[in-house]
């Protein structure tokens, strides 16, 4: 009885550290800028890595899937090559998906699309209203046309959520006190 009490335990207090780990900004939040990878560092002309093939291609909507399609578009957003972002979150199957919508605003409010922008996370948040990330993206683009008390609104949206120790809130903060946003 004893030894099941302590792997109880022991499966609660590791099960606890990792959702402390999450909820504290880890490398598994999420929210947090994409590590690069050879799709940015070795592909040029908006080819994506294939780790299959182990080169870079052309990406095509029966090559890649969604979460492929996103983690590609996402890094480059990332990198400045919003343009290259666009063409591959056009690609993906689910136009609905939060995720590809709040990527698509990042990237057309980047390249200054702003409005466009605005629309996706609008888009984006009608889909999930708790996607933080694109709460955060809204209020830095609020936050570039004036808006600070919207920016605000949007940084107390994301902590009401849950998100006070993710990368989204730290992000859109550190802007609303003049740093640098994405």
């Amino acid at each position: 009885m004893k030894s099941f009490s302590t792997v109880a335990f022991a499966a609660g207090f590791l099960a606890a550290a990792s959702l402390q780990a999450i909820a504290a900004g880890s490398e598994n939040d999420e929210t947090a800028p994409p590590p690069k990878s050879k799709t940015t560092t070795q592909c040029t002309d908006g080819k994506v890595w294939d780790k299959d093939k182990k080169q870079c291609v052309k990406p095509k909507q029966s090559a890649f899937n969604d979460d492929q399609l996103f983690q590609a578009a996402r890094e480059f957003a990332y990198a400045g090559q919003y343009d290259n972002a666009i063409i591959v979150l056009k690609l993906a199957r689910n136009q609905d998906d939060p995720r590809i919508l709040n990527y698509l605003g990042y990237a057309n409010r980047k390249a200054g699309r702003m409005e466009f922008g605005m629309s996706y996370y609008r888009k984006a948040l009608q889909r999930d209203e708790n996607y933080i990330l694109a709460r955060s993206y809204m209020g830095q683009a609020l936050l570039e046309q004036g808006d600070v008390q919207g920016a605000r609104v949007q940084l107390v949206e994301i902590r009401d959520r849950g998100g006070e120790n993710s990368w989204a809130y730290r992000s859109l903060l550190q802007s609303l006190k003049g740093h640098v946003t994405y």
